[in-house]
């Protein structure tokens, strides 16, 4: 039975091909997947390991800790504690380190980088171990700054050139003395470093004299444990902190491993995609070969070969399959987690040198996912075979499913459709996240039932097509015709584009509304021309808002102001806004009472008048942060959102209970509108700072917006792979059925039927069933879609369903061409068989 398998794998090689390329695609995404993300985190790990080579042991400043929660250094890290730890016994050398925020503006005065990634620090001496020179000098003075190497690059900066930066304030101008180079990971992932001498950075970053981190590297032979227990020994028992280099490159290891791992589980989910639509091609294979091999099966089993040996042969034939899918798929793997470095390179997301990692895991999860997808997909249809008695499957009565089995497929499909719909539909009305889950079983059981009655469903909507089809003549007739003459491997062929067609719908149209709702919140909720922030998030001086609103053309602007509170036992967050100009600058629906902000006149969102039983004329008494209590006025309740909600009050009333007064960003109007003109004057209003940030209406929405666009762009990439999977699918049943129905061929062309036609039948067959299967995913894909959407609805007022109808004609005719396509070699090779030979074939 071993020799007689082996032999029927090397005499349908043509035709087990396409499942071996569909079971590769696979398993390459896959180990690619684990490739790509082991190399990106070995890479980042060891260029973080290189960032601590110079350090043996780090010094930090102790915190005071409230329940598990740092509060507040409980001292500093002064120039004693930094000349202490140099003159310990095991000590070489001790450097301070300083660092932070630092916008640079490039030679168009925009920010280079994202705003988070653009820090500054402090340059030891004159030659800092930690960033060797390229050229120039080290920064003496307030006047003087070196730059990394790859934003000198970027931005076209050389030494001697002047360049404008803000370190969280007004904007400076010092020379460029000297570009380094480091490996840093934040600069390799595009952001930017500016180094200063030690005095100037403590007094833009912290306290002059004092340091956030303190290096210290050991004396040859000196151990990194006895150089801390030494530090500990000679430096303030409670005050401070000392982290080996070791435990700092591990808990950096770990910080990275954790990051990398959400990427590496999507890019998975993505390779089960494929694998599950791979699923429905191999069992479609396999039945289709035992199917044509049936008679040779019986003859099998008469001259004794038991259900079991019929049984492990075809499973024999699916792990030599799978297992050349799986070597050829690991190697493509690694072709594909190369491929994927490189196109980050290409991105500008700068990856650190390395090797390729391919770790004996993924060697095994390869040859796992490979042989077993393929030996499971398999099992049914071996077992299949082999309960067909020998004389019926000699006499191919067995070929037509029985009346009880399609009755038993059907309930059973209406059964778990019914009850994902069901699911689907209660889970609508749970709250967002309480309903995720039900959400996802039901559209499991959904997608489940209606693979199942994919065939039931074959037979009506294929037939809907045959009006068009008859436009083809005989040829159109004949090709609805083979289309629903064996509606279970229509079904099992539509299914896999049906799946990927779901993903990629609910998506997009999950994308497409969430961009409008978002669009639709901010020009509802804002009428303010300007919304003025900090590139990195982070608080804006007052004096912003003073400035903007005496700029030129500027007829109102409110800063807002953040606060924390207590009332009625509980924690509320306040929002200080410019009471008199707030009405002009937003357009927020009142439900009760007016909009009346000033003095201790407040107004509430509607959830939070609701959690303390609040209505228009309510007074409730606040607890400041400072410890001050007053009494306040509800003068109105509003409809909040996701831009704007809480209680706001006037600045003047909140103001003089906080500490330190920063606000969240500023809203301006001017009396012109938006126009790049009047943020000009803004933005010269401001000094021309590259730390902030000047946005309209639409740029808010925009960059929100952009967020969903980049991810919907990454996952049509990814989800590429599934359709791909599914072309192959479409082209090996259609090889297959063109083989299986040789003699048909043959006699269509002795009556009459030239090649021309037999190619048109071959290509509206493939296109009738793409079609269908198109028409099934785009459904399933915008009720799914509109489902998600009433989970997202319940926290988002402002959402609304968008069926995006060009992106899914778009859809429907990429299906078309899928089946076209697909339909090239199979009608090629239907037309080119001999009627002869055809004819006497069996």
């Amino acid at each position: 039975m071993f020799r007689t398998a082996l032999r029927n794998v090397f005499a349908h090689k043509a035709r087990l091909l396409m499942t071996v390329l569909a079971v590769m695609l696979g398993v390459a995404f896959v180990s690619g997947s684990l490739v790509f993300t082991n190399t990106l985190s070995n890479a980042l790990q060891n260029s973080s390991a290189k960032g601590f080579a110079h350090v043996d042991v780090a010094v930090r400043a102790s915190y005071q800790d409230a329940e598990g929660d740092k509060v507040g250094r409980v001292s500093e890290l002064t120039q004693a504690v930094l000349d202490d730890s140099a003159r310990v016994p095991g000590a070489e050398s001790a450097l301070g380190v300083v660092g932070g925020f630092t916008a640079i503006a490039d030679r168009d005065g925009k920010l280079i980088g994202d705003g988070f990634s653009t820090l500054g620090g402090n340059y030891w001496g004159t030659e800092d171990p930690r960033y060797p020179l390229v050229s120039g000098e080290a920064p003496r003075g307030e006047g003087e700054i070196l730059i990394d190497s790859r934003t000198a690059e970027r931005s076209g900066y050389a030494v001697g050139d002047t360049v404008r930066l803000s370190v969280n304030g007004p904007v400076l101008t010092p020379k460029i003395t000297g570009i380094f180079t480091t490996d840093d990971g934040t600069v390799a992932a595009g952001g930017s470093l500016a180094l200063f001498d030690t005095p100037t950075a403590q007094k833009l970053f912290g306290t002059p004299g004092t340091f956030e981190e303190i290096d210290v590297k050991a004396r040859p032979g000196v151990s990194e444990a006895t150089l801390k227990k030494q530090l500990d020994e000679a430096l303030p028992k409670g005050l401070v902190e000392t982290t080996t280099g070791g435990q700092l490159a591990d808990e950096q290891a770990e910080l990275i491993a954790e990051s990398m791992s959400g990427m590496k589980q999507g890019l998975l989910v993505f390779a089960g995609i494929a694998l599950f639509v791979g699923t429905f091609i191999i069992a479609n294979t396999f039945t289709m070969l035992v199917a044509q091999r049936t008679k040779e099966l019986a003859l099998m089993r008469a001259v004794g070969a038991s259900r079991r040996q019929v049984t492990r042969s075809v499973l024999i034939e699916a792990f030599a399959v799978g297992t050349v899918a799986a070597v050829t798929g690991l190697a493509a793997g690694v072709g594909i987690g190369a491929l994927l470095r490189s196109l980050m390179d290409t991105m500008g997301a700068t990856v650190p040198a390395g090797p390729l990692v391919v770790t004996w895991q993924t060697v095994a999860a390869a040859l796992a996912v490979g042989i077993l997808i393929t030996m499971l997909a398999a099992w049914l249809p071996g077992r299949r075979a082999a309960k067909i008695p020998p004389v019926a499957a000699m006499s191919s009565v067995h070929a037509a499913a029985t009346t009880k089995s399609l009755v038993v497929r059907n309930v059973l499909g209406a059964l778990f459709t019914g009850g994902g719909v069901a699911v689907v539909l209660a889970a609508t009305t749970m709250g967002g996240s309480d309903g995720q889950a039900p959400m996802g079983l039901g559209a499991g059981l959904l997608i489940i039932g209606v693979f199942i009655l994919t065939p039931l469903l074959s037979r009506p909507l294929i037939a809907a097509a045959g009006p068009v089809l008859r436009v083809f003549g005989v040829a159109g007739k004949l090709a609805r015709q083979n289309a629903v003459r064996n509606p279970r491997r229509t079904a099992a062929t539509a299914s896999a584009l049906m799946i990927g067609l779901t993903l990629i719908t609910g998506m997009t149209v999950m994308a497409s509304s969430l961009a409008t709702s978002i669009d639709k919140m901010a020009s509802a909720a804002i009428k303010a021309d300007y919304v003025v922030s900090m590139a990195n998030g982070n608080a804006l001086s007052p004096d912003v808002g003073e400035k903007l609103r005496a700029a030129e053309g500027v007829t109102a602007a409110s800063p807002m102001r953040g606060g924390i509170s207590r009332v009625d036992e509980r924690t509320e967050y306040l929002t200080g806004v410019d009471g008199p100009a707030f009405g002009e600058l937003t357009d927020l629906r009142v439900r009760d009472g007016a909009f009346r902000i000033g003095g201790t006149d407040v107004v509430v969102d509607g959830d939070t008048a609701g959690k303390h039983d609040w209505r228009a004329g309510s007074s409730f008494t606040v607890s400041y942060g400072d410890g001050e209590k007053q009494r306040l006025t509800v003068a109105g309740v509003y409809e909040g959102n996701d831009m704007l909600r809480g209680i706001l009050l006037d600045n003047a009333t909140l103001s003089p209970h906080l500490s330190e007064p920063s606000d969240m960003l500023v809203m301006v109007k001017t009396a012109d509108g938006a126009s790049d003109a009047a943020e000009d004057v803004l933005r010269e209003a401001l000094g021309t700072n590259p730390a902030i940030k000047i946005q309209t209406k639409q740029d808010l929405s925009e960059e929100i917006a952009s967020m969903f666009t980049l991810l919907l762009n990454m996952l049509y990439g990814l989800l590429a792979m599934a359709v791909i999977v599914a072309v192959l699918g479409v082209i090996n049943t259609l090889a297959m059925s063109v083989f299986e129905r040789s003699q048909e061929i043959g006699m269509l062309r002795a009556v009459g039927l030239d090649r021309r036609g037999v190619k048109r039948m071959v290509r509206l067959e493939s296109l009738v069933i793409s079609l269908f299967g198109g028409v099934l995913g785009i459904g399933l894909g915008v009720f799914f879609g509109w489902a998600a959407g009433e989970l997202v609805g319940t926290s988002m007022p402002t959402y609304e369903l968008v069926l995006p109808w060009g992106r899914m004609a778009v859809f429907l005719l990429l299906a078309a061409v899928v089946g076209i396509l697909a339909a090239l070699w199979p009608a090629r090779r239907a037309a080119r068989l001999n009627m002869l030979e055809a004819i006497k074939a069996e």
